[in-house]
């Protein structure tokens, strides 16, 4: 279940030169939430993100973390918040151990406490072996998460990453993916903007849809998904097609088959047959087809599946539907 907010906004309104790039922007972030914070170029993503980290002043409306508002008490709000930026400047001069204890005095840290705080923040980000390597001399990946080991430096209780895993491969948006979850698990609030949707469907439990500095949807997981219609998978068969197909559509949860391909088969999972889940345990969340889940059920079934995968496309029709020029703010989904 969620936990009480512990992020609030009501009303934000922010105007650059004349321009508004926030209009009304209300939502809220449970506790404990990794909140996907969707929304196109120029929609007012990093604006927000901004404001809760207390590095921009609203032009209108009001905003709070942990009951501090966002505005007016700054002090407290630096304690509270880690920020990490879309576009972040390192030192090239130093090694990654002297970036973060440098950080860490910057926070005040004690100096008594800087050795080991600077240890275990570049073991959590797998930095360990880099410790006294220049920061120059690491891969854009490694800053990414030099980056987030400094948001972390100080221990707060919200993390405000703007797109952390852009411009990564495939192998550091996994070991961003991992952090995360590690994260998450450790008690931490994260606030994450991205536009490649796919990787918020792996990471996130709730979500909020942005455009035109408006808040057009939020909601858990479950029920944000579940206005895409059904989510869907596909799995190459061997053999005879027709009794796959027969033996698919007699899975719990299926709530429709189609042909794909002259050996592929296109499987609806029906929403109230999936039970609620947390990302990591194994288990479906809200109705996303859990794939591990389906696919033992085809195997279960007696169905010769030679490949598996499952279509993460709901998230990003959503999104179109919602931006589209005469689409409409939609109602929490609860």
């Amino acid at each position: 279940m969620p936990g009480p907010p512990i992020i609030k906004a009501e009303g934000l309104r922010k105007v650059y030169a004349g321009t508004e790039a926030l209009s009304d922007l209300t939502f809220e972030v449970p506790e404990g939430e990794v909140f996907g914070f969707i929304g196109a170029n120029g929609a007012g993503k990093t604006t927000t993100l901004r404001i809760l980290a207390g590095l921009a002043r609203p032009s209108g409306g009001w905003a709070e973390v942990n009951g501090v508002d966002v505005a007016t008490q700054r002090d407290r709000l630096h304690e509270l918040v880690g920020y990490m930026p879309d576009f972040f400047g390192v030192y090239d001069s130093m090694t990654a151990a002297e970036y973060l204890a440098f950080y860490a005095s910057c926070y005040r840290l004690p100096k008594h406490l800087t050795g080991r705080v600077v240890t275990d923040l570049l073991e959590l980000v797998h930095l360990g072996p880099k410790r006294d390597a220049q920061v120059n001399t690491l891969s854009r990946g490694m800053k990414q998460r030099l980056c987030l080991a400094r948001a972390l430096v100080h221990d707060p209780k919200v993390l405000l990453l703007d797109e952390p895993a852009s411009g990564l491969d495939p192998r550091a948006r996994g070991e961003m993916r991992e952090l995360v979850q590690a994260l998450r698990e450790m008690g931490k609030t994260i606030v994450l903007s991205s536009h490649i949707l796919p990787e918020l469907v792996e990471m996130c439990t709730s979500y909020g849809i942005i455009h035109d500095g408006r808040m057009v949807a939020q909601g858990p997981a479950g029920a944000i998904l579940g206005q895409a219609g059904p989510r869907r998978a596909r799995a190459r068969v061997q053999g005879d097609l027709d009794a796959s197909e027969r033996l698919a559509q007699g899975i719990a949860g299926v709530s429709a088959v189609r042909r794909a391909g002259p050996d592929t088969l296109e499987i609806d999972l029906a929403p109230e047959a999936i039970e609620a889940g947390e990302p990591g345990d194994g288990q479906p969340r809200g109705d996303v087809p859990n794939a591990a889940a389906l696919l033992g059920a085809l195997v279960a079934a007696g169905i010769p599946v030679v490949e598996f995968r499952e279509d993460d496309g709901g998230l990003e029709e959503l999104f179109l539907q919602l931006t589209a020029p005469t689409a409409e703010p939609v109602e929490q989904a609860g």
